[in-house]
């Protein structure tokens, strides 16, 4: 379904799919990100979901936890074995689990419900931001031995392949281009996701626990400074 709605979220249609069996609720965004110029599919079961996700053309899922047969994290590990698309879960409100396990499994954001459709939207403007921006012209960095293709979307550390998540690699990003420097957890939430972090939201903790798995243990490349934040730590020497 193309919009013509009076404006995109950019200056392009966003094809937006939504995978929830909560008809009413895709009903009532249907209706609003019509309004806000958004290309929307709505489907209720996983499988149709990665099907039409195979088809192309989606720039970013709105993805339920709770669905008939497969659940939303089963959905989320077969997107990932196949596509970096951006993806925002939505979770019961309270089940502080289900955020933690949609973060490690690869999900760039997540919103509890009940939520106001305009706060799902902000969601959703943040992370195509990020995209992007990520898309605005080659651009290589270096640190170390980590190496990040911004045009390419590609990272090799250590003369190796690193498969990262879109939020993965804008952290990464982040902390390259602040090599030496501390960046702390509300700056790295406020440049990513255009809002503050709670004390409770442990979401770049994760982000950065999976970047040092995937980057290996073998040299301390992203320290944790207590009480303040990460930072990417310069080799005394650099290729």
């Amino acid at each position: 379904m193309r919009s013509n709605g009076p404006a995109s979220v950019y200056d392009w249609t966003v094809k937006l799919l939504m995978i929830d069996d909560d008809t009413e609720l895709c009903a009532l965004l249907e209706q609003f990100f019509r309004e806000k110029g958004i290309d929307s599919t709505f489907v209720h079961n996983g499988q149709v979901g990665l099907d039409r996700l195979r088809e192309g053309g989606i720039d970013l899922i709105v993805l339920d936890v709770m669905l008939p047969g497969a659940d939303g994290f089963e959905v989320l590990k077969m997107i990932r074995k196949e596509n970096t698309v951006p993806v925002i879960m939505l979770t019961a409100r309270g089940e502080d689990v289900d955020r933690i396990i949609g973060l490690e499994l690869g999900a760039d954001d997540y919103l509890p419900k009940p939520f106001n459709a305009r706060e799902l939207l902000a969601r959703i403007r943040a992370v195509l931001r990020r995209e992007r921006n990520s898309e605005q012209g080659p651009e290589r960095l270096k640190v170390g031995d980590v190496v990040m293709d911004l045009g390419a979307r590609a990272v090799v550390c250590a003369n190796r392949p690193v498969e990262l998540t879109t939020l993965e690699f804008d952290i990464l990003e982040m902390l390259l281009r602040a090599a030496g420097r501390v960046l702390t957890r509300d700056q790295i939430m406020e440049k990513l996701y255009d809002r503050s972090v709670s004390p409770f939201d442990r979401s770049i903790d994760l982000h950065v626990s999976h970047l040092r798995k995937k980057l290996g243990h073998d040299l301390p490349r992203i320290k944790t400074v207590r009480g303040n934040g990460y930072q990417f730590v310069r080799a005394s020497r650099e290729a």
